[in-house]
């Protein structure tokens, strides 16, 4: 098992390799899961979604990552920080997804906080995001719980998405160091 990128008091999230397919095509073609996007993926276009993924890890040093249980091992999502385009500018993006087996136990908002913290801490990077369907309020709970707030509205892959901000606190810098 590889080491985890991050670990919370239950989850370790760790980078996905191709052995993580059958569980990523079985989180993409849930109609739960995947009620707020367009459609539900096969397994080639989840095949290429992870695809996606490991290029993004070379090209960016994150993307999404596997979340599982620590307990278990057991596989419950996927959870990270993507470099996404956003009205022309590249923004970090917070994105979850959880499968809806293990929704309402606070895993989102556990991961979440951490992804937002090792981005603030270990990237230093200024803010980030979250894009979420305005008929997604679930999604939008979690970001408000993590602390990001409603920004604006804005035209995304050919949808409406709220944009969902956070700037990182102003003592805190790199490796979680504080500046003052």
């Amino acid at each position: 098992m590889d080491k985890p990128i991050l670990e919370t008091s239950r989850l370790a999230l760790r980078e996905m390799t191709w052995d993580d397919l059958d569980f990523l095509a079985l989180l993409l073609t849930d109609e739960r899961v995947m009620r707020h996007y367009p459609k539900c993926c096969t397994r080639v276009e989840a095949q290429a979604w992870l695809g996606r993924v490991i290029d993004r890890y070379a090209e960016h040093g994150h993307a999404f990552w596997l979340a599982s249980l620590r307990a278990t091992g057991e596989p419950i999502g996927q959870i990270g920080l993507l470099l996404q385009q956003v009205d022309g500018v590249d923004e970090p993006e917070i994105g979850y997804m959880i499968h809806a087996d293990h929704w309402r136990r606070g895993y989102a908002v556990e991961a979440a906080s951490a992804v937002r913290d090792y981005a603030f801490g270990m990237l230093d990077k200024p803010r980030v995001i979250s894009l979420i369907r305005p008929v997604n309020i679930a999604s939008q709970r979690v970001a408000l719980r993590v602390g990001l707030k409603p920004e604006r509205l804005t035209r995304w892959h050919d949808l409406d998405h709220l944009v969902f901000s956070l700037a990182r606190p102003a003592e805190q810098s790199a490796a979680g160091r504080s500046i003052a």
